[in-house]
């Protein structure tokens, strides 16, 4: 995947300056990358395939699991249902995180990847409350745990090996196509519940229907599999591994929190606003177009689907921007957006004018846009090399258990108690200002940047004297690294 790139380098060891020599800078190889970034992205649009089909049937899984209760608390059951899985998915973020640091990053995404298939199979097998009772809901309560604690290790271990195959200077444009995965696998997975609603109709969906988005799972995961298992390792993680002394070099859970808690709490707080939204738009709102406002689950889920559709070049494009102007600047956009205009989308949502809901729901996803478009080439770039993929998906797996997998229930939870369609809005408009104190204050934007403790990654050779003329600027997170550095030696004194 890549040339030009010292064994036995000593760029990355600890010295008063920074020092870059030419064999120091990776040369990625393009077709590669983009092999990469397509293996990883088909992957990752079946995980959300998965997480979406659940999503978009939440609706009849609630008569199917809980129909014991009616109205908007069923609704609530199957959301709680949905979110359950996210108590597990810290314990598959480091589990397979630090594991990933371990033996590398593609052989745990091909693992969760597995995982993930026969977990959503298995939905999909599960007899109803009707024939077995309350062991119905304790099995479907065990899947879901199965989905979470594979789930864990999959988003954040994506995002990793994306951002360590790819340019630096191209990271933010070739990081978005992670995400038009996870958009094609929303579009895959509403678009083949809605054909099914239509083709079935409610009632056989209600009696068997159901269950068939969950049997395609199966054969999408053995082809994201067969992908992911014939990539290259990336050019970040090598480098690292020849590099290495041994065992030592590797670091613990405790280790992670202990020397880079505040990259974490960071990202921790980047990420909260990001799952919102994202669950807001994506998970949420079909089940909100159909359960509070009254439409029907085709009409719903078809709406969402265009809406989805004309994301994925919108998506494109704000990675595109994010490499030339900064994510930063993009990401403060879409908060912003949402500030101003989260009330004016709902009040367009809940008109009952088709055109006009349509206009509601792209004015939340051309914000929401904005941080699918740059996050997945951000949030590795906040952690050094050999604590990405551990850190990261401690990071991520956290805030998005504690706001992601909750943000449905919690906001169908709000409008069942307050009857308050607006709900939704506020939800938004809350993480929305935490965002812009966090992002503007304490977040240093790293486009364009090689990633912390890893050696610039260039497209053409041409790239490399201009880089070897500014080593300061190319190893700009080398007085980071010293800090860190000096942390762990005064700790090391303090337990001698």
């Amino acid at each position: 995947m890549a040339t030009d790139k010292n064994n036995n380098s000593q760029a990355f060891k600890r010295k008063s300056k920074p020092k870059l020599k030419k064999d120091d800078i990776t040369v990625v190889d393009t077709d590669s990358a983009r092999k990469a970034v397509v293996a990883t992205a088909v992957g990752n649009g079946m995980e959300w395939f998965d997480f979406g089909i659940y999503s978009y049937l939440a609706a009849t899984i609630g008569q199917v699991f809980f129909p014991e209760v009616s109205g908007p608390m069923q609704l609530v059951y199957a959301f709680a249902t949905f979110a359950v899985a996210f108590i597990a998915r810290p314990v598959g973020g480091i589990f397979f995180g630090t594991l990933g640091d371990r033996l590398g990053r593609k052989k745990v995404l091909a693992i969760t990847l597995i995982m993930m298939a026969l977990s959503t199979l298995s939905i999909g097998l599960i007899p109803g409350y009707a024939s077995i009772g309350s062991t119905a809901t304790v099995l479907l309560l065990v899947a879901r745990l199965v989905q979470g604690f594979s789930t864990g290790g999959e988003y954040s271990g994506a995002m990793t090996f994306i951002a360590e195959s790819t340019p630096d200077k191209k990271r933010g444009f070739m990081s978005s196509g992670l995400e038009v995965g996870t958009l094609v696998g929303y579009i895959a997975g509403a678009g083949l519940v809605t054909l099914l609603t239509f083709i079935l109709g409610e009632d056989t969906m209600l009696d068997w229907g159901w269950r068939i988005p969950f049997f395609v799972s199966a054969p999408i995961g053995l082809i994201g599999f067969y992908l992911r298992n014939n990539l290259e390792e990336t050019p970040a993680f090598e480098a690292m591994e020849e590099n290495k002394s041994g065992d030592d070099d590797y670091y613990s859970v405790k280790e992670i929190l202990k020397y880079h808690w505040r990259a974490i709490l960071i990202g921790m707080f980047v990420v909260f606003f990001y799952i919102v939204v994202n669950y807001a738009v994506l998970s949420y709102m079909p089940s909100h177009l159909t359960a509070v406002l009254g439409y029907g689950e085709a009409e719903g889920l078809l709406l969402i689907v265009i809406v989805m559709v004309v994301m994925i070049p919108i998506v494109l494009l704000m990675g595109y921007l994010s490499d030339r102007i900064g994510a930063k600047k993009i990401i403060q956009f879409g908060l912003i957006g949402l500030i101003l205009l989260s009330i004016p989308s709902f009040h367009l949502i809940g008109s009952g004018n088709t055109l006009l809901v349509f206009l509601g729901l792209m004015i939340l996803a051309i914000f929401s846009s904005s941080f699918q478009g740059t996050m997945p080439a951000l949030l590795p770039s906040l952690f050094f090399t050999n604590v990405r993929n551990g850190a990261l998906a401690i990071t991520f797996n956290i805030s998005a258990s504690l706001f992601g997998g909750t943000t449905p229930l919690v906001v169908s939870w709000l409008i069942s108690k307050t009857m308050n369609e607006m709900v939704p809005a506020y939800y938004l408009i809350f993480a929305s200002i935490v965002g812009i104190i966090v992002v503007t204050i304490f977040l240093k934007d790293p486009s364009g940047k090689a990633l912390r403790g890893s050696p610039p990654a260039v497209e053409e050779k041409a790239e490399i004297k201009e880089i070897l003329e500014e080593p300061e600027e190319a190893l700009w997170w080398h007085e980071e690294k010293k800090e860190i550095e000096e942390r762990i030696e005064n700790s090391s004194d303090e337990q001698k």
